[in-house]
């Protein structure tokens, strides 16, 4: 009873419930990583990002000013200073002079220091060691701390990665090129596929079936079996390593899966429609530019978000078939993985430069969503 006309099925809330969760699933790193763009690397060390407006407490160690810059006041070597001179502000939770007991004293006690003299630590940070005799040596006294960090969030992350010349300079010139390979390589798979599609779909010619058993065999084909005999026949027919080459290796790789999407769409539209239109005088050229393209919207509207998702995200093929003109591979993976190399550490840049690298796919992922949506709704883009 649950499937006649006028009561909804009984799995409705289910199907809602998993998309629901499907998205939520998607989403998460992607917060993940817009949040942590905007942290500092102390809080990225200390908390994870769904922390990150609550204050955190951090086990920290630091070594005082040096008994060279000691100074002499009413009969007694002094050293001061401030643990937050070289990181964020805090303020102290307990502290001590030994790794074994971080946590041995208060903020404000005065505690003896194993070669002589005294060491107090106030809450701002701030200490003060006292001595009747000159201190020796040459290095400072460690100062074991927890110190709680209010949240804090900056944009000094993106001035860095867009702004400053060490750095944008190559997150700038990845992002072009990575817009000079993508874009054609959506493009064109498209164009190519629906003609062929259209073909397979409406036209009768001899070996038709055979050919669309070769497009569902390619789906299977390995991608990394393919790149080195690609790389070798554009090597022998003159494209080389170029946007050119990476564009076609694209193309190549993305037409079984359109070819299969789309024909499979199209072979379902209504067949009474199309024959209307020839018993009018229409040629397969105006049927397919005038009925066919528009009714089949939503499965171009599908591949375009995979093909585009997929090229952008894509360091493998342009690493085998992309040089620009610099002589390097410049797209936005490839420098994220030389990040990765030199600023290993450096988690807020990482992270940064990650979501920078995503911005655009979901931004184009959720347009296309709503035209997707548009064209199942009505059929037909006006």
């Amino acid at each position: 009873m649950d499937n006649i006309a006028g009561h909804k099925s009984s799995l409705t809330w289910a199907v809602h419930l998993s998309v629901a969760f499907l998205v939520i699933l998607w989403l998460f790193p992607t917060v993940g990583l817009f949040v942590s763009s905007f942290r500092t690397a102390d809080q990225i060390s200390a908390t994870g990002w769904w922390k990150a407006l609550f204050p955190t407490e951090q086990n920290e160690v630091i070594r005082g000013a040096s008994p060279t810059e000691q100074t002499q006041i009413d009969g007694l070597y002094v050293i001061e200073g401030n643990i937050f001179d070289s990181r964020a502000t805090g303020e102290i939770a307990h502290w001590g002079i030994s790794s074994r007991a971080i946590d041995a004293y208060q903020t404000g006690d005065v505690v003896e220091l194993n070669k002589g003299g005294t060491i107090t630590l106030a809450a701002d940070g701030s200490y003060r060691m006292e001595n009747p005799e000159e201190f020796s040596g040459s290095r400072g006294q460690r100062i074991f701390f927890t110190a709680t960090t209010p949240p804090e969030f900056t944009t000094g992350n993106y001035e860095f990665m867009l702004f400053d010349p060490q750095n944008s300079e190559g997150m700038s010139k990845a992002f072009f090129s990575t817009l000079t390979v993508t874009i054609p390589a959506t493009i064109i798979p498209i164009l190519i596929a629906a003609f062929a599609a259209y073909a397979l779909a409406w036209m009768e010619f001899p070996g038709r079936a055979l050919l669309i058993a070769c497009v569902v065999g390619l789906l299977v084909v390995p991608l990394q079996l393919a790149l080195i005999p690609l790389l070798k026949f554009h090597n022998n027919i003159g494209i080389g390593k170029g946007y050119l080459g990476v564009w076609l290796a694209h193309t190549g790789f993305g037409l079984p899966l359109a070819i299969y999407l789309l024909r499979n769409y199209m072979v379902g539209l209504p067949r009474d429609i199309i024959e209307n239109a020839k018993v009018d005088g229409a040629t397969d050229f105006q049927i397919f530019v005038k009925i066919i393209l528009p009714l089949s919207f939503p499965a171009l509207a599908s591949f375009a978000i995979f093909q585009f998702l997929w090229t952008w995200n894509d360091l493998l093929v342009a690493m085998v078939f992309l040089i620009d003109s610099s002589g390097e591979t410049t797209v936005m993976t490839k420098q994220i993985v030389e990040m990765l190399g030199t600023r290993g550490g450096d988690w807020e840049i990482l992270a940064t430069a990650a979501f920078i690298s995503m911005a655009i796919p979901i931004a184009v992922f959720f347009a296309m969503q709503r035209y997707l949506v548009r064209g199942l709704l009505a059929g037909s883009v006006k």
